[in-house]
């Protein structure tokens, strides 16, 4: 298997040899078009159950929450992922409030890659504060498994992995009975809500395409060789819906440095002591409300 998977990386990268060309060019810039979409478990939240008609109107108020479109423009060694501008339909009614203005508060901002350096700096808002987060990029330890599958007009291979859950991905949040497939570890997390939990590990599947050889991804997501143009993790699947290579309109690709310059894990305990102090706020209310 290994050396099919070998002989085949090969005859791609031999069929490819005009693609590599142009990348190696000094001036060479992709853009790529990513749509996310993440599906949730509408049943039971609240300590009710919901009726097929509630599910349907609550995952239509969430749409623009659970779907959204990003673009990532790179070069060699660099990339900018950030969300698509959009306006927001009337009476859509913000669908990244459904968690009481938790998911919206963490909805992070440009996010820049540097895979030589291994460079991670993304903006992140956080309750009307602006911060820089700057961390390390974290590997992924992808295992490759011979499979192919076209993609547009790109043939791609297939790669897996574990990866850890950041303890605020939301993507991964779920109700703390929910028991299907327990395939995943899976660890409290009190500080968001008592009926949700988050899983420690997701199962990662990868779809790369060596006629784009530069180790960039969407979101978390790099280190292959080649573009990815899929990603499923958990609940969540990421598809590349459109690809431009050397664009007329070359965007320059600018380091994030709007905010408070924090890590990863000095910015979560931000978090959590935000979302303590908000928890301690409503329950002296309720108390004070005789609840």
């Amino acid at each position: 298997m290994k050396s099919f998977y070998n002989l085949l990386v090969i005859s791609l990268l031999l069929l490819f040899s005009m693609t590599f060309q142009t990348i190696n060019a000094q001036d060479f810039q992709g853009r790529a078009v990513y749509q996310t979409k993440t599906t949730m478990d509408m049943g039971n939240w609240g300590g009710r159950e919901l009726s097929e008609q509630q599910k349907k109107q609550m995952m239509e108020r969430m749409k623009t929450f659970l779907e959204k479109t990003f673009i990532l423009t790179f070069n060699k060694t660099e990339s900018i992922y950030k969300e698509e501008e959009r306006l927001e339909a009337p009476g859509a009614g913000g669908g990244g409030r459904g968690f009481g203005g938790f998911g919206a508060s963490l909805t992070g901002g440009p996010q820049y890659k540097n895979v030589k350096d291994l460079a991670l700096l993304q903006e992140q808002e956080f309750f009307g504060k602006q911060f820089l987060v700057k961390d390390e990029l974290k590997k992924l330890d992808w295992k490759m498994t011979g499979e192919t599958k076209q993609i547009g007009q790109y043939m791609c291979l297939k790669a897996t992995a574990t990866k850890e859950v950041d303890e605020f991905d939301w993507r991964s949040m779920r109700r703390r009975d929910d028991t299907a497939e327990k395939k995943t570890d899976t660890t409290a997390t009190k500080e968001v809500s008592e009926e949700i939990e988050i899983p420690k590990t997701v199962e990662v599947t990868a779809w790369y395409t060596p006629q784009i050889p530069v180790s960039h991804g969407p979101g978390e997501y790099w280190g292959l060789p080649g573009l990815i143009l899929e990603v499923s993790a958990d609940r969540t699947v990421i598809l590349c819906t459109k690809i431009v290579l050397n664009p007329a309109d070359k965007e320059e690709i600018k380091v994030p440095s709007k905010g408070k310059e924090i890590t990863q894990e000095k910015y979560n305990e931000t978090v959590k002591e935000k979302m303590a102090e908000m928890r301690e706020m409503w329950s002296g209310r309720n108390r004070s409300r005789g609840f």
